[in-house]
């Protein structure tokens, strides 16, 4: 089983974390399951950047991204070459280390609107 590594993020899990975890699901639900609350604004459907993660090891070990997810990903801040939205990344038989950015886009919170 493929370990799956999350460097500290200062809000979401100050120490770290590391699990072990099942290929094929998804980098979210993950995080979610093992007590990192990363934001996911829209539900996981793909339509927000909230849950954007950097790969910091093992992107090749991913499926490449859709276009749907590609598109949001240029919106998302703090872009990197190795990110994605951690909503569609699923966890592949490789090991992978992962960065939640610091900051995010999340307009629901913070009282905007999307035009």
């Amino acid at each position: 089983m493929p370990r799956l590594t999350v460097l500290p993020h200062a809000a979401l899990c100050p120490a770290g974390a590391a699990f072990e975890a099942p290929a094929g699901e998804t980098l979210c639900n993950l995080l979610l399951a093992h007590g990192i609350e990363i934001e996911h604004a829209c539900e996981k459907s793909c339509a927000c950047t909230t849950c954007h993660v950097v790969v910091r090891s093992g992107y090749d070990s991913l499926a490449p991204a859709e276009e749907k997810e590609e598109d949001m990903l240029d919106k998302a801040w703090g872009l990197e070459a190795t990110s994605r939205l951690s909503c569609q990344a699923r966890l592949g038989v490789e090991d992978l280390v992962i960065e939640i950015p610091r900051y995010t886009i999340n307009y629901e919170r913070e009282g905007g609107s999307r035009k």
